[in-house]
């Protein structure tokens, strides 16, 4: 769970359109938050429009990464972590909206997705810069300080304590699919909705551009998922992928992925990618951590429990050998691919 990495894009969206059909104009913006690439795609009546409602929607993405992020000092975020140990404390509603929610999917999950991951995320990038592994007793010291159960939220007074002085919490695993969620409702406000929102591995889209069926979206396929890449169309839906087709970095002679593994504080090891479809980007963002860190049946378990939620899962069949093939796991009805060049 990291913001400060640009996340190489396993996503791609071409809209390939015909704007005439609606005499509507296309507008494309692009700007780094959270680490990474937003993109804003949207459909509107002239270009003025539409670039007063991409830049309400770039603005409505720094305020949530104001709040949420845990480079910031004086993020919301991060005054809640400094008072650790303290007590309950009360946060704005739409903080207390996300941990509410990820502590949901830290429940269910048992822990595999996990928003107080924030002291091993500490350590896991100090070790991506010195190319060491964090010692045992490093890990043992965080370990004692991160536990979804650690932390309590009251509904009814909209506050979150921390129960051990030291915890840390880190949202990045959900972060970017609520901007992108955020984003797009903003441009709906706008009176847009043919718009699309991506956020490296993470794409919200609402209505389909003019004259199509909805966004055409690609999955790069790992190692060993011989082809092209797989196209399928959505609209008024999200889509995530995560994986480790590029970021990783090796270290005692083992290959970590970007994605830390709340079980034992260290970057994923699995050569893996996972794709969910789901309603909204809050949903289909967290999830793909689930499928990468869990059992699968209990990965089939937590997506039948989302409405609307499906995955795909892909492995090497040899991770020493990729080219040897792949193994395709799915998960609820994931829309059928369609390979191009």
């Amino acid at each position: 769970m990291y913001w400060h990495i640009l996340l190489y894009p396993v996503l791609f969206v071409s809209p390939a359109t015909d704007p005439v059909s609606e005499n509507l104009v296309r507008v494309e913006k692009v700007e780094t938050h959270m680490g990474t690439r937003f993109q804003i795609t949207a459909y509107a009546s002239s270009i003025k429009s539409a670039e007063i409602a991409i830049q309400k929607a770039f603005s409505r993405i720094s305020k949530i990464n104001e709040m949420l992020s845990d480079y910031i000092p004086d993020s919301e975020l991060m005054r809640l972590c400094a008072q650790s140990g303290k007590g309950p404390v009360t946060v704005g509603p739409e903080l207390f909206f996300i941990l509410d929610r990820s502590q949901d999917i830290a429940r269910k999950s048992d822990g595999a997705f996990d928003p107080t991951v924030g002291p091993y995320s500490v350590l896991w990038r100090r070790a991506r810069k010195s190319k060491h592994l964090p010692s045992e007793t490093d890990l043992a010291e965080a370990k004692a300080n991160v536990g979804y159960q650690k932390m309590t939220l009251d509904p009814n007074k909209r506050t979150v304590a921390l129960s051990k002085p030291g915890m840390r919490l880190d949202l990045g695993g959900i972060a970017k699919g609520y901007a992108a969620d955020e984003a797009l409702a903003v441009l709906k406000s706008s009176g847009i909705n043919r718009a699309l929102v991506v956020a490296g591995g993470d794409v919200v889209c609402g209505d389909a551009p003019p004259g199509k069926k909805g966004w055409d979206i690609a999955l790069i396929p790992l190692p060993g998922d011989e082809g092209d890449k797989r196209h399928f169309v959505l609209a008024n839906g999200a889509v995530s992928t995560s994986g480790d087709l590029e970021q990783f970095v090796e270290l005692g002679g083992k290959r970590f992925a970007h994605i830390l593994d709340p079980k034992t504080g260290l970057g994923m090891t699995t050569r893996q990618s996972a794709s969910v479809v789901a309603n909204r980007g809050i949903e289909s963002d967290a999830l793909t951590k689930i499928l990468l860190l869990s059992p699968l049946d209990k990965s089939r378990e937590i997506l039948q429990s989302v409405p609307g939620a499906s995955g795909r899962l892909v492995s090497p069949r040899d991770a020493d050998f990729p080219s040897r093939g792949a193994v395709i796991q799915s998960f609820g009805n994931f829309p059928k691919l369609e390979r191009k060049p």
